[in-house]
Formats: C-alpha cells, structure tokens, sequence
C-alpha cells in the first residue's frame, strides 16, 4: 500500500498517553491541511517480531495504546465537528494478538498469556498466515482516532468516548470520512492503535496490532452540533471476507454481555471440533477476522447475538 504526500509530518516519538485537553499541540494546522502520522502499535513499542509469549508478563500497561498527536486545528471551537478524511495507510508488515489475562470477552474462559506475531507483504498485503489454521485478509485501519475531552485532567485511552477515541471500528480505513464533535479549543486531535485486520467486537481485546504511518486529511464544519463520532464510507465494507459465506453461532437471553459470550463460546467449540484448534488459538482467531452483530433486539426479554466466521480464513 502506498502513502500520499501530506503537508506535515509527526514522528512517533510525538505522542501521548490518555486524553487531557491540557497538553501542548505538537503542530498547529490549518482546516484543509493534511498530516502523515508515525505511529506505534498498541503495546506502544514493547513487543517487536521477535516477541514471545513471556513479554505478555512483562507488559508496563502504563505505556500501552500511546496515540500521535495532539494537533491544533486552527479555528476549531466547541460546538464545530472535526471532518477527517483517511486517506491512506503504509503497513510495517508484522503485527501481533495477545491474550492477555484479565482482558476480553471470555476473560474468565482464558486466564493464561497466549502470543501470535504475525507477518504479512506490507506492499502485496495477502492474507497473513495464521499457523497451519487458516489467512486472514487484511484491512488496516486506526483503532484508535480523536479528539480532546472538555473534562480536565488525564483520562483513560482505553474506553472509547463521545468525542471519539479507541472506538476500534474496522471500517474507519481508507477512504471513510469520519466526523467529531469538537469540545475544546483546537480540537486537539490524536490517532494510534492501527490494525492490520480486526472483527468486529475484538473479542479477546487485540486484533492485528500492527505499526504504521497513517495519512489524514482535515476539514471544519462550524456550528453543526454532533453528539456522537459517525462516518461515511466509500464502499462496501466486508468484501474481503464475504466470498466463501460464513459459519454463525448464535446466543440468546436476556443479558446482551453473556449473548455475545455464549455466540462467541460457540464458534470457539465449532472451530476445535472440526479444525483442530486449540482453544486460545480459535478465540484469538476470531477476535482478527470474525464479526458479533446484534441480530434480534426488539423480542423482549431476549437478545440474539450472532458470531459470523468467515469460511474464506479457512479455505
């Protein structure tokens, strides 16, 4: 994949930890400009491809989901809507997928470190090699994409926010037009966390984790009043997986949460049984390539969440 040219550059090395409207920009732009961002993978440069499964214990989670930036938008005010439109992305070719204790859907289900580096053609971008298990096609995008809280003080990177943050939205990729609502002055924008591929849900609480230089056009709306991010994108959106159809799984009650554990819990076992994977493998597996929807919400008292695994990773 191939970048573009952008009026400013920002290195990896100019980034941040949480959302805190007090901090100083790195760079100061004008609406219309555009910026190439370094940026650094989840673990915020603590696993590389020569990792194993012993660096999961050794994470400092203080430094995890660091996110470039922030920018001043020249002329943003509280109230505006911050346009960013993805324009390309330039992969690394090597990402990785943790099972991290006390982290994910099934936290309870897996409570030992698992550990998959994963390379793949940065140029070609083929589907990545999942073992002996399955290709998982790729589709970079920015997990991690937003602007500053008007709360004072440091707040958390990990929940995503209404002025956007780590939304881990698979479809925020190249070519979709995001929209934010800005709450201070600046708006004061940061983006990190990319992916190389992701399901929907990112069931175990990591995709591809992978670096990569992000370009991002910018543009001001003024006065139109957003309560939360929304987007456009310019195409379809699941093409890559939809050619060989899919196996789903389904769970039905009244908790949403224990659905989407039990949809989730049954593609685990439908993968072990009939492809010999090991437990952790399947559930990482299918936190990178398959999608929990809500099926059914109006049926009261029960929810129907469905795990879509696309047969195309196994064919």
């Amino acid at each position: 994949m191939a970048g573009v040219t952008c009026d400013h550059t920002i290195h990896k090395h100019e980034h941040h930890i949480g959302w805190d409207n007090s901090l100083q920009p790195v760079a100061t732009i004008a609406p219309g400009q555009s910026i190439s961002f370094d940026v650094y993978e989840a673990s915020g440069g603590q696993l590389s491809p020569s990792s194993n499964v012993d660096s999961i214990g050794q994470l400092d989670f203080s430094k995890i989901n660091p996110v470039a930036g922030p920018v001043y938008i020249d002329g943003a005010m509280p109230g505006d809507v911050l346009k960013i439109t993805l324009l390309s992305f330039v992969p690394s070719g090597w990402g990785w997928t943790a099972n991290i204790p006390g982290f994910g859907l099934l936290a309870d289900d897996f409570k030992d470190p698992a550990l998959h580096i994963w390379k793949y053609d940065p140029v070609a971008m083929n589907p990545a090699m999942f073992g002996r298990y399955g290709k998982v096609p790729l589709k970079p995008f920015t997990g991690t994409i937003g602007v500053a809280p008007a709360e004072h003080g440091s707040h958390s990177i990990v929940p995503p926010r209404r002025v956007g943050g780590n939304m881990d939205v698979r479809d925020v990729s190249e070519g979709t037009e995001l929209y934010l609502p800005v709450e201070v002055a600046g708006a004061l924008f940061s983006v990190g966390d990319t992916h190389a591929a992701q399901g929907d849900g990112e069931v175990c609480g990591t995709a591809i984790e992978s670096p990569m230089q992000v370009a991002l056009k910018f543009d001001l709306i003024k006065g139109e009043k957003l309560q939360f991010p929304r987007f456009t994108t310019p195409g379809p959106v699941t093409h890559h997986l939809d050619s060989k159809g899919y196996e789903v799984t389904t769970g039905i009650g009244p908790d949403l949460m224990e659905a989407a554990r039990a949809a989730l819990r049954g593609m685990i076992e439908l993968l072990m049984r009939r492809f010999g994977m090991p437990a952790v493998e399947a559930y990482m597996l299918c936190s990178v390539c398959a999608d929990l929807r809500i099926s059914e919400i109006v049926d009261v008292p029960n929810w129907l969440v469905s795990m879509y695994f696309p047969r195309v990773v196994l064919e």
